[in-house]
């Protein structure tokens, strides 16, 4: 498998190349050269199977050969240790529940999946590191350390606006130690990503071998491709047309919804359901794609006003505006709207979500009022405890801590506190 550039298709390097650039050298996204719908007999027997098989069915394309088979079945094992279970919120209506990981949040499974294939690719480095840059806008972090923590030949340092990220997020990102560096920016999200891009273009940086875990790498995105496909084995036997929901910030998670399309995976249609950051949802409306800086929310991991994940997405359309409304809505909610739908799932279910589910329930009630005989599905991208003042102070209970949170409740914080892409320079150099 081959990926090109999307600024440029001459531009094309290998599975290996694009997940250890991360970014091409003109800036641009990766995407793969050929996209090969699964046989239809995988589809009739997807029940039988398990998650492992699934996943290795789905991604092995674009993997190729430059991964072992028994390797890269190994790798899928070892990232897929959790489950993914779909939880019946209301008739017709299922959380599907992505935070069983270690760090409780739907980016486990890409930041495992990468870390050991780039794991793979070291194996044979003596001297040579990696360094993996990353921003984050709250989960990401933390997966990502958890990910790659103690991997041979890989530096993590992870940039994160400060104040703008939840206490239990902070501390799963920033005390861990070994190979682990955690940046606290005076900024926002944005700042943080753009500091990102900006240093992968920086050719005085070029001998620290950077890479990004943001879902602009192949090798983070490409692995989100499985949930979908665990929550259509899980209902298929339902026989009805299947809407999913994602709250969506970078659209990495949508955006992987939407390629398991093109593999055949059966969904009629897809929900951006975003916060007050609407920049796809103004897209959508007038045509014209106008980033605006993001605003704080409580739903914090989708605070980004530019994302990066939205120009493959056109991809798939073939930039055609028309075709792309068939398959897909965006939609914006408020703060208040969040905390409303929060109040209104618990006291009609008992179910328990946080804001970025909450917000993408919402999403999904309102495309359900179109397609009224579907069955829907919101993602659950985070255990509620991540968002322990919100939920708490909302729904006027007490959550339990799950032992992957207690377990750096008491540790100690430490970053290193940065203003500018100069200071982050600096620090790399």
């Amino acid at each position: 498998m081959k990926y090109y550039s999307l600024n440029n298709k001459a531009i094309k390097v290998s599975f290996q190349e694009a997940v250890i650039q991360g970014l091409a050298p003109d800036k641009g996204l990766y995407f793969p050269e050929h996209i090969e719908p699964i046989e239809s007999d995988f589809y009739d027997k997807i029940e039988n199977l398990s998650n492992e098989a699934i996943a290795f069915e789905v991604i092995k394309q674009f993997v190729g050969d430059e991964i072992p088979e028994a390797t890269l079945k190994q790798i899928i094992a070892e990232t897929l240790c959790f489950d993914f279970p779909l939880v019946e919120v209301e008739k017709d209506i299922y959380s599907l529940e992505l935070f069983h990981g270690p760090t409780m949040a739907f980016k486990d499974v890409g930041a495992r999946f990468m870390a050991r294939c780039l794991a793979y690719f070291n194996k044979d480095e003596t001297d040579s590191k990696n360094t993996v840059l990353v921003a984050t806008s709250g989960d990401t972090g933390g997966a990502v350390a958890s990910g790659f923590l103690g991997v041979k030949g890989v530096e993590v340092v992870i940039l994160y606006p400060s104040g703008k990220v939840s206490d239990i997020q902070e501390k799963q990102l920033t005390t861990l130690g070994q190979n682990i560096t955690a940046l606290e920016v005076d900024g926002v999200f944005d700042d943080c990503q753009d500091m990102v891009k900006k240093a992968f273009l920086d050719e005085s940086l070029n001998h620290k071998n950077l890479t990004s875990a943001n879902s602009i790498n192949i090798a983070r995105w490409l692995p989100q491709m499985f949930y979908f496909f665990f929550a259509y084995k899980q209902l298929k036997q339902s026989e009805k047309s299947l809407v999913v929901s994602c709250p969506s910030g970078n659209f990495g998670n949508i955006c992987a919804g939407i390629l398991a399309k093109e593999l055949g995976l059966p969904i009629e249609h897809f929900v951006a359901s975003t916060n007050v950051n609407d920049t796809v949802p103004r897209f959508l409306e007038n045509g014209n794609y106008n980033p605006k800086p993001s605003k704080a929310t409580i739903s914090n991991a989708m605070d980004v006003g530019n994302p990066s994940n939205f120009v493959r997405i056109q991809e798939m359309y073939n930039h055609d505006l028309k075709a792309f409304e068939k398959d897909f809505s965006s939609f914006s909610f408020s703060d208040e709207e969040t905390i409303e739908v929060l109040k209104q799932i618990y006291k009609t279910s008992g179910y328990v979500a946080e804001p970025h589910g909450a917000v993408g329930y919402l999403g999904l009630k309102k495309q359900l009022e179109t397609n009224t005989e579907s069955i829907g599905v919101f993602l659950e991208t985070a255990h509620p405890v991540k968002f322990l003042e919100i939920v708490e102070e909302t729904l006027k209970v007490t959550l339990p801590i799950p032992a992957q949170i207690e377990s750096v409740m008491g540790k100690e914080k430490k970053s290193i506190k940065i203003k500018s892409y100069e200071d982050l320079k600096s620090f790399l150099k």
